[in-house]
């Protein structure tokens, strides 16, 4: 399994006055069992349609079926997520030769070069993302939540985006759900994850989940 990014011990000297206390949501233990359980059904999946996509994967391009990179998480954690991959093996060496698109501390290039054939069904129907139910299991995500952030991001946080790491990563959540692609300002991201916690109650994430499958099911607003 291919790895990007070495894993810091202690990146970034963060104390609780960066973030104040974890959300409620990361404490509930009803969204934790909702998490069990919906991970345990997306393995399941994913070990329905691993060989097709890992075949197709490795006949498109050259390189590792899965792609992995440090992601930070609850209260700034870091942690290892896993894609499948998407993209061209040096993908990360080509980066500095793509157009960001969008605004602020994201990267966003809609016809991004670096993405395969296959990377690009697999993208638009999220279906690089299962690998990632194993994250939820870990408990290192959520089905829902925020948007993991990389190391390249987080280096340059202001105070007010660590607020946005109090809840869970998750593998959707208001970003997804409310524009995706079409979101390119990183401060409108901020907002959206600041609004989950607001609104957030036990069975929200059940609402953005079933929004999130009516959107794959549509093929709207992947990137």
């Amino acid at each position: 399994m291919q790895s990007v990014t070495p894993l810091a011990e202690q990146p970034f000297l963060l104390t609780s006055q960066d973030f104040g206390e974890p959300h409620p949501s990361a404490l509930c233990l009803l969204k934790r069992g909702l998490d069990i359980i919906g991970s345990l059904v997306g393995l399941v999946i994913l070990a329905l349609i691993f060989v097709p996509i890992a075949i197709a994967v490795k006949l498109d391009s050259p390189g590792p079926v899965f792609y992995s990179q440090i992601r930070y998480g609850l209260m700034g954690r870091p942690f290892r997520i896993y894609k499948f991959r998407s993209m061209v093996l040096n993908a990360d060496d080509l980066k500095t030769l793509v157009t960001n698109e969008a605004k602020g501390l994201i990267f966003k290039n809609e016809n991004d070069p670096r993405i395969t054939r296959v990377g690009r069904f697999l993208r638009r129907t999220s279906l690089d993302e299962f690998p990632q139910f194993w994250n939820v299991l870990k408990g290192e995500m959520s089905l829902v939540g925020t948007r993991p952030p990389t190391e390249d991001e987080v280096s340059k946080y202001q105070p007010h985006h660590w607020q946005r790491l109090r809840v869970k990563p998750g593998m959707t959540g208001e970003w997804q759900v409310n524009g995706r692609s079409s979101v390119k300002d990183f401060e409108d991201i901020v907002r959206l994850d600041l609004r989950y916690q607001a609104q957030w109650h036990p069975l929200y994430d059940l609402g953005l989940i079933f929004r999130t499958v009516g959107i794959l099911l549509n093929k709207s607003g992947a990137c």
